[in-house]
């Protein structure tokens, strides 16, 4: 399981995912979302601009667990 610092108060699902370098840029978010399953906290979530707080749990399909510190 990986650990991601939060700069700031929160960071959006489509931050997350640009950070991780699984996509180039903020506007492949939303075809990255609809062809991988991605779990907050347990739950799906597709919303590239769901905001992420320390100690939630993301998940994506294919490349693992993330924890947000």
């Amino acid at each position: 399981m990986k650990k991601i610092p939060i700069q700031g108060e929160y960071m959006t699902l489509g931050q997350l995912l640009k950070s991780l370098d699984v996509i180039a840029s903020g506007g492949e978010a939303k075809i990255f979302l609809q062809s991988y399953q991605v779990f907050v906290n347990g739950e799906p979530d597709d919303r590239r601009g769901r905001k992420l707080y320390p100690l939630d749990e993301v998940e994506i399909e294919g490349f693992g667990k993330i924890y947000l510190v």
